[in-house]
């Protein structure tokens, strides 16, 4: 086999993995816009909207198991799995702080997943080096301007600390994405940002009640999951195709 044909072979082989990834991500698709189609703000929290909201990000869990296997529990299928419980727990807001605490450790998880092997290690560059600047500092501003409505928030003795590590921790996720260098990743770690920045904005009552503010808050959320979910298992993937180029 020459070199064109083993070029079109790769190809072929690239776009089937793409058509079957589509495929598999249909549930997810499925899912997100079925909450979409029930999405009412002013319901009562109910379990049904629980499993619904819960649902996509559940979905994404399994393809990523079913992609990149056992060792992705530990890594990006773990961290949705936490990121769904959050999501059950934000439907109840008394349980605001017990949702903050899964999706940190989703943080966490993530973080440790773009430290892994499976994500190329590249030396910083001058213009990493300012992404990483200016992400630390947005993340610092974005805490000081929220500090105050933190402490007028009820349960600010455990809300303010709080925060502030979550902010510390999805930062170090925004800057751990950056490292990889990987578009996919990196737009979805940074639209998880936007999405939660959404979010604490509304929460802390920074902002006047938006009409669309949750909706806003979701399709970004739902968009960053996807992201990174895809991105992980592209890694995966890149990582294996160079195991073999190595081998032949």
């Amino acid at each position: 086999m020459d070199i064109l044909e083993t070029h079109a072979y790769d190809r072929r082989q690239k776009r089937n993995v793409s058509c079957a990834l589509l495929f598999s991500l249909l549930p997810f698709f499925l899912s997100s816009a079925l909450y979409f189609y029930l999405l009412t703000p002013d319901s009562a929290p109910s379990v049904m909207s629980a499993g619904v909201k819960c649902a996509p990000t559940l979905l994404l869990a399994a393809v990523v198991l079913s992609w990149n296997g056992g060792q992705s529990a530990l890594g990006v299928a773990g961290g949705l799995v936490f990121s769904a419980v959050g999501d059950c727990c934000l439907v109840w807001p008394e349980l605001f702080i017990h949702g903050m605490g899964a999706f940190a450790v989703a943080h966490l998880l993530y973080s440790l997943t773009f430290l892994s092997g499976r994500y190329t290690t590249y030396s910083s560059s001058s213009w990493t080096r300012f992404l990483y600047l200016l992400l630390v500092m947005t993340g610092g501003v974005f805490y000081i301007y929220l500090f105050p409505f933190l402490r007028r928030a009820p349960d600010s003795d455990l809300l303010t600390p709080g925060v502030g590590i979550y902010v510390v921790l999805i930062t170090v996720m925004g800057v751990l994405a950056i490292r990889t260098r990987r578009m996919v990743t990196l737009l979805g770690s940074l639209t998880f940002v936007v999405s939660d920045v959404c979010l604490a904005l509304q929460v802390f009552k920074v902002l006047p009640p938006m009409q669309h503010g949750q909706l806003v808050v979701m399709v970004t959320y739902y968009l960053a999951q996807l992201l990174i979910a895809v991105g992980d298992i592209k890694a995966v993937e890149n990582k294996d195709d160079f195991s073999k180029w190595k081998r032949s």
